[in-house]
């Protein structure tokens, strides 16, 4: 990936391979802002209030266009272990494996988890197969001791979130 700066007139700028500064491709721009949030939201950080994680993982998924099926694993303080992209789909579903999920919980040693995903569709209405695999997730989870806090769902600018739904 090239480099990016900030041009004196506000502009988005990469520099090529010679040196010359041109105009940033959106996936350039997103790629920029997800690298920013990574900064500023790196192990340790607080995710206690529900709008720092919708802004986190916001800036995280929206402007893929497929699926990204993602889970922010957190300490017993709910701060942040790792963020993990898990699985990767198409335009409008991604297959999302309970196993593979509590595995990566073990590994990280969490407490918590907080599950996302985005809607390439921009519509952050939760799915009835978002509901059925929250629940098998969540389940599969509890035997090791691993709460589930929330899921958001990313549909371009708006989120929803099961938990303040009442959806766990």
């Amino acid at each position: 990936m090239s480099q990016l700066s900030l041009a004196i007139d506000s502009s988005l700028l990469v520099r090529d391979a010679q040196g010359r500064y041109l105009p940033a491709s959106t996936d350039q721009i997103l790629a920029a802002a997800r690298q920013a949030i990574d900064h500023k939201m790196q192990r340790g950080a607080s995710f206690t209030a529900p709008a720092t994680v919708k802004d986190y993982l916001r800036t995280k998924l929206a402007g893929f266009e497929h699926e990204v099926f993602a889970v922010l694993f957190l300490d017993s303080q709910h701060r942040l272990i790792e963020y993990v992209e898990m699985f990767h789909g198409t335009i409008d579903s991604a297959s999302v494996h309970p196993r593979e999920v509590v595995k990566e919980a073990l590994r990280c040693n969490a407490a918590a988890v907080i599950f996302s995903h985005n809607h390439p569709s921009g519509n952050p209405e939760p799915s009835q197969a978002d509901r059925q695999i929250t629940q098998r997730l969540k389940d599969a989870l509890a035997l090791v001791d691993v709460r589930t806090l929330d899921h958001i769902v990313v549909g371009g600018e708006s989120t929803e979130s099961f938990a303040e739904r009442g959806l766990l």
